[in-house]
């Protein structure tokens, strides 16, 4: 697999360009962006929250760690990490734990983490541990149009 057929189709009709970029297997955020050789401040990740009734997608940056509570209070809502077998159900076209940080083409509300706007490229994982998608900054914003935005994450 290099890059899974619902994000690549929905790239297409966004007209968004990207690279993909071949990297030795990882099967962690920040241990891909060491693979590919990007900086984690670039290299988006997606984490499926629910709140016991829909799923949301929260998207950081590698070098992050999520603050739940941080997000639960901005949201106004209880929220609880989504469990592996839901996160299958939705992103049945990607290997377990490389979900891309893209939501909307897998019919998801999405949250970005403020300091992701800053960057001038975002890099993240297509859909498996071994290839990276690497885009403008400006085209990520693009591929979760309705996304939120707020700080809810802090520097590991």
């Amino acid at each position: 697999m290099t890059i899974a057929p619902t994000l690549q189709r929905y790239m297409s009709d966004q007209n968004i360009s990207y690279d993909l970029i071949q990297h030795e297997p990882a099967m962690t955020s920040l241990g891909t962006a060491h693979a590919g050789h990007v900086p984690g401040d670039r290299m988006a990740k997606g984490i499926m929250l629910s709140d016991g009734r829909n799923y949301m997608l929260a998207v950081l940056p590698a070098s992050h760690h999520l603050r739940l509570s941080d997000l639960k209070s901005e949201l106004g809502q209880e929220l609880r990490l989504a469990s592996e077998d839901e996160i299958v159900q939705i992103f049945r076209d990607c290997d377990r734990g490389a979900i891309p940080p893209v939501g909307t083409c897998y019919g998801l509300d999405v949250i970005v983490e403020n300091s992701m706007e800053r960057q001038p490229d975002i890099y993240f994982e297509g859909g498996d541990h071994a290839t990276l998608v690497h885009v403008k900054g400006d085209d990520f914003a693009r591929l979760n149009p309705r996304a939120q935005h707020g700080t809810f994450s802090e520097r590991m």
